[in-house]
């Protein structure tokens, strides 16, 4: 049976993901809409990368951008390296580039390139790494950095009465223009869990893999969710980026 798979974010946890993969039984059948940071973080962010190029070649895979991605694509195509992303996972990143060829790494860039901001699919799901502002949707956003970036609203589906109506004058309008709606971005660790979270019609699967958490893959339709052992325990001699 074929499913659509939405996969949480990686931050370079290469054992994380192969192992939440394979406890999902991913087949080729299944589509896989992964949601953005593949990289910074734990030491793997390259091999991440080269894995997630193979597998698109053997079954539908969507990659949508997140933020640490664009600093990843303008460091390999225009050498910008900010101290806040190597603080932020980065120097994590260009380590595991350390042995690369300039045709492997023009592959990866290529890659980077190709991701989206976001995707809509068929049954009016939307699928971003962050969020969006506008009240007309991302392809509306001023900033097209803003559905790599935005936490408004996450905040705002957090902070809603959960028993107020879609009909409400108070109902934030932007979460009417989908039926759901797929982010990562911000670990759900702010709100002391470590699975998969649900506020109105936005689903939140930042399970905190770039810190003490874990990773996570669910099945955008029954909502079932497989998820690693905690990074961590994967990497025991390494911090990633904890601060919890």
């Amino acid at each position: 049976m074929k499913r659509t798979l939405a996969i949480g974010d990686i931050h370079g946890g290469f054992k994380a993901l192969k192992q939440a993969l394979e406890r999902a039984n991913v087949t080729k059948n299944d589509t896989l809409i992964f949601l953005g940071d593949y990289v910074d973080g734990w030491s793997e962010s390259s091999q991440i990368i080269q894995f997630l190029i193979e597998l698109s070649e053997k079954q539908e895979c969507i990659f949508i951008k997140g933020n640490h991605d664009a600093w990843t694509e303008d460091w390999i195509s225009l050498g910008l390296a900010p101290n806040v992303w190597l603080s932020n996972g980065g120097k994590s990143t260009v380590e595991s580039y350390a042995d690369y060829a300039e045709e492997n790494l023009n592959q990866h860039l290529e890659f980077f390139q190709r991701m989206k901001n976001y995707y809509v699919d068929e049954d009016n799901r939307l699928f971003i790494h962050a969020g969006y502002s506008s009240m007309d949707g991302p392809e509306k956003e001023m900033y097209s950095s803003n559905s790599n970036w935005d936490r408004s609203l996450w905040h705002a589906a957090v902070t809603m009465d959960k028993d107020l109506s879609e009909n409400s004058e108070l109902y934030p309008k932007r979460l009417l223009l989908y039926n759901e709606i797929f982010i990562g971005h911000t670990p759900t660790l702010y709100l002391g869990v470590m699975h998969p979270v649900n506020k109105a019609n936005v689903w939140n699967l930042d399970t905190g893999a770039a810190f003490v958490g874990i990773l996570s893959v669910m099945d955008v339709n029954t909502k079932e969710y497989w998820q690693s052992d905690p990074l961590p325990l994967l990497y025991p001699d390494e911090k990633g980026r904890n601060k919890w």
